[in-house]
């Protein structure tokens, strides 16, 4: 009878993780499946337009927080940016400060192509650390963006991909929410405000020597 038992246990326990796995790759798809769902042309209407390297150019500042897929924050940063107009290119200068005391730079070429088919803007943009080209499409005050980047994760270099989502608010804030995949299965989120011209000036440019106490 014990043994019967103690069969039954394991078994019952064999199940759980069993449902268990399938609830968090069912929630992992829904996830993909919402992502994937949302067209950048929805926002054509929205306003204030955006131009990215109307809005990027001179000095800007953003805060900013990574979570991991559970929506735990697990760093915080600060970004200087400079944005200057070569040509027709925007040369996007990112100084970041961790909340771990990490600094980290990128440097952003950014072209505008013109519009597509649809009438929107096709940007691309190329980085040190990042694989091949950028790409994003601006609809109305929206872009996407999407690109694959190596990170460092627990000393690993690991290449992943990032889905950007630029909200322009106003003309003097825009809103980031970037998802990061690898495999196609998200790990983590990226929530970062910018802020220029007058909002910038007067909380920058940002200390990045230390992370404030």
């Amino acid at each position: 009878m014990r043994r019967k038992k103690g069969r039954f246990t394991r078994f019952m326990g064999m199940m759980f993780r069993l449902v268990s796995t399938l609830v968090i790759v069912g929630a992992a798809m829904v996830g993909l499946s919402s992502c994937a769902q949302k067209d950048v042309a929805e926002f054509a209407d929205r306003q204030p337009t955006l131009m990215l390297e109307q809005f990027f150019v001179g000095q800007t500042v953003a805060y900013g927080i990574f979570e991991d897929r559970f929506g735990n924050v697990r760093r915080q940063f600060r970004v200087n940016l400079d944005g200057q107009l070569d040509g027709d290119d925007l040369i996007l200068d990112e100084d970041f400060l961790y909340d771990d005391g990490e600094r980290a730079k990128r440097i952003w070429t950014i072209a505008n192509n013109g519009k597509n088919e649809a009438g929107l803007y096709q940007y691309q943009g190329t980085a040190d650390d990042i694989t091949g080209t950028a790409s994003g499409i601006v609809a109305g005050n929206t872009m996407n963006w999407s690109y694959d980047v190596v990170l460092n994760m627990s000393g690993n270099d690991v290449e992943v991909h990032f889905d950007d989502w630029i909200y322009k608010q106003d003309e003097e804030v825009a809103i980031n929410r970037a998802y990061i995949s690898k495999y196609g299965i998200e790990i983590g989120s990226v929530t970062i405000v910018f802020l220029r011209g007058k909002a910038a000036a007067a909380v920058g440019p940002l200390d990045l020597s230390q992370w404030p106490e």
